[in-house]
């Protein structure tokens, strides 16, 4: 792995405790989350429901819940853990160095 894999999506305090914020990159578009613990994880930014934007969800410990339509998916995982969202998220590694937030999307 080269530092060219890793790209910076933000200040990790940008990120409140139990939140997400959206990441867009070239035409792509991830979710960056931070749970209670100050973990930080990445999916993709939409809900594989209806494509809804997961950064208005809502984020309770290690799941993040649409605003759409409820389903709730693990952010560690991308696995869908609740009706309507059958389909997992894809999740992508993440490091925090010297205060940035950087994931691998390679």
């Amino acid at each position: 792995m080269t530092a060219e894999d890793w790209i910076e999506a933000c200040a990790a305090a940008d990120i409140d405790d139990e939140d997400v914020i959206r990441f867009d990159h070239g035409d792509r578009t991830f979710a960056i989350y931070r749970n209670a613990k100050n973990q930080y994880f990445a999916t993709d930014g939409f809900c594989t429901h209806e494509r809804v934007h997961l950064a208005n969800g809502l984020v309770m410990g290690n799941l993040i819940e649409c605003p759409k339509h409820n389903g709730r998916f693990d952010i560690t995982t991308g696995e869908a853990k609740r009706a309507p969202a059958c389909e997992k998220l894809n999740t992508y590694p993440v490091k925090v160095e010297a205060g940035k937030v950087y994931i691998r999307i390679g």
